[in-house]
């Protein structure tokens, strides 16, 4: 199985990239090293939040509802003429819920590593968040995931494999300022 990070260098990737970029006006490097960052920290709380009977059950409804990975059918329409506010404010949602009051922190530390303001990752972020979610749920279906608890190893399997892991460590360190351990 290939890892979050795989994405971001397919095809695939590339074109999420780039209409991420065009569709919140910054740049495709820059673009690029937020999502490089921010995924592997959104699936780590998305794991973490996964490990509660409530969280899987709720990952796994949304990936078997919503977030069915049809999203990445269309990428094209997604992008063309602009985003959507519906998926922007689907994106915000998802974000609080995976980060909640670590959301800002997340954008800060992100936007410094990246050489770009925080309010660009928030963007950037509220965009990128429904595709990985689809994308998630596409794998959930490819992958025949039918229980709440296979969902923490499908994120721990995309998670592994991960070659930013120094910089997922990183992050996970200047995130976790309360100390418990957790960046969410």
């Amino acid at each position: 199985m290939s890892g979050i990070l795989d994405l971001l260098n397919s095809d695939l990737g590339k074109q999420i990239v780039s209409g991420v970029a065009g569709a919140t006006g910054n740049d495709s490097n820059k673009t690029s090293s937020v999502l490089t960052m921010a995924l592997p920290v959104l699936m780590k709380g998305m794991e973490r939040n996964a490990t509660s009977p409530d969280g899987a059950a709720g990952l796994m409804s949304a990936l078997s509802g919503k977030h069915d990975g049809s999203i990445l059918n269309n990428l094209s329409g997604l992008f063309n003429g602009g985003v959507d506010e519906a998926v922007k404010k689907d994106g915000a949602g998802i974000l609080g819920h995976i980060l909640g009051n670590k959301q800002e922190g997340v954008q800060q530390v992100i936007g410094q590593k990246a050489g770009i303001d925080a309010s660009s990752v928030a963007n950037i972020l509220k965009i990128a968040a429904p595709i990985l979610m689809g994308y998630l749920g596409k794998q959930k279906n490819e992958q025949n995931v039918n229980s709440s608890g296979d969902i923490v190893g499908l994120l721990g399997g995309l998670l592994g494999g991960n070659s930013a892991s120094s910089e997922q460590n990183f992050l996970e360190k200047v995130l976790d300022a309360d100390g418990d351990g957790s960046v969410v």
